[in-house]
């Protein structure tokens, strides 16, 4: 901060220079000053203008960190100490009032964004809800079809647009995830099987089956967002799977007593040149723009849903050949210690 101070004294540092040679040439010019002492008066006029920046620094210094202080503290407004407060010079008065004035107007767009924001959530899950009532009346009539072809044509892109509202349900509360969670031992057979049964229409169709081994592990997380999670991985699979083939779902441990959970196509895969973009937000790469069905926000969503739990997604692909996404999930201690925080 000194030499940021000493750069915008530079006019008060010139000015005193000159000042100093304009009166050392006085001095030497002018007969009648011949017994001043020039030393004197330099060391005196030096020593005066080296405490006068102390001074300065000081005093600005102390404003500099009032202000730091204040805008570091501006988005608690509970605790918040007006700068008018505190004892300043008409100077200071000036431009502190000036930026609480700034402060305050910011601060009341934020609280108005907010508002805006949070009711335009509200709009959108009502109209999800509102959408759910005639999707399940549409899914009543679909099974009631006689047309086996028909119906599972029909259930098929039923299942589609449901998967799409839940992907939207679930984005919207994403950012509330901490207020919308309970942690408690889950299944993972129990979630990934019911998760399966939701995809068999699906599956039936392109003749996609699970080779399932080894799914007893129960783990500590939530089970709602941890079933999203895992919906999102496996409808990618299915989705990006050829005809008569198998998906490996299996889990294991390390050595520490991390539960990991692996789910495993032979699909498409994702080229090297995507893989590490597969988590960004709307990204479709290579695949989705070859498949308009593809809206590049289910791994994203599975990604962030997973960090806030504590849950690690990793990916091993090869285009071509297939993916293998695993799940490592968090320890009781690393649980706690993340919904804490």
């Amino acid at each position: 901060m000194l030499w940021k101070f000493l750069r915008e004294r530079q006019s008060w540092i010139l000015f005193f220079i000159v000042m100093q040679l304009w009166m050392n040439v006085i001095l030497y010019l002018d007969v009648g000053l011949s017994t001043v002492s020039a030393e004197y008066l330099n060391m005196t006029n030096i020593l005066l203008f080296v405490l006068f920046l102390i001074w300065r620094y000081v005093k600005e210094a102390k404003s500099i960190r009032k202000l730091e202080h204040f805008l570091g503290n501006a988005l608690d407004i509970e605790n918040i100490v007006p700068l008018s407060s505190e004892k300043l010079s008409s100077f200071e008065e000036v431009y502190f009032n000036v930026i609480e004035d700034v402060e305050s107007k910011r601060r009341e767009q934020l609280n108005k964004m907010h508002v805006e924001s949070l009711e335009e959530q509200d709009r959108a899950l009502a109209w999800i809800h509102e959408v759910k009532t005639p999707l399940t009346a549409m899914k009543l009539m679909i099974d009631s079809l006689g047309d086996y072809t028909l119906k599972k044509r029909l259930e098929i892109e039923w299942l589609r647009v449901h998967l799409l509202l839940d992907q939207q349900l679930h984005h919207i509360r994403l950012f509330s995830i901490e207020n919308d969670n309970m942690m408690e031992i889950v299944s993972i057979r129990y979630t990934l099987l019911k998760e399966i049964k939701n995809l068999q229409t699906w599956c039936i169709e392109k003749d996609i089956g699970f080779d399932i081994e080894n799914l007893d592990a129960e783990v500590l997380t939530d089970q709602k967002w941890t079933a999203f999670i895992i919906r999102q991985i496996l409808a990618n699979a299915v989705k990006y799977s050829g005809n008569d083939t198998d998906i490996q779902v299996y889990t294991s441990k390390d050595q520490d007593g991390h539960v990991y959970l692996y789910i495993k196509d032979a699909g498409i895969g994702i080229s090297q040149a995507d893989l590490p973009r597969i988590f960004n937000k709307s990204f479709t790469g290579t695949i989705g723009r070859h498949q308009t069905a593809s809206t590049g926000m289910g791994l994203y969503l599975a990604e962030k849903a997973a960090s806030k739990l504590g849950i690690r997604i990793f990916v091993q692909s090869e285009e071509g050949v297939g993916s293998v996404f695993s799940l490592r999930f968090p320890l009781k201690n690393e649980f706690v210690k993340i919904m804490s925080r």
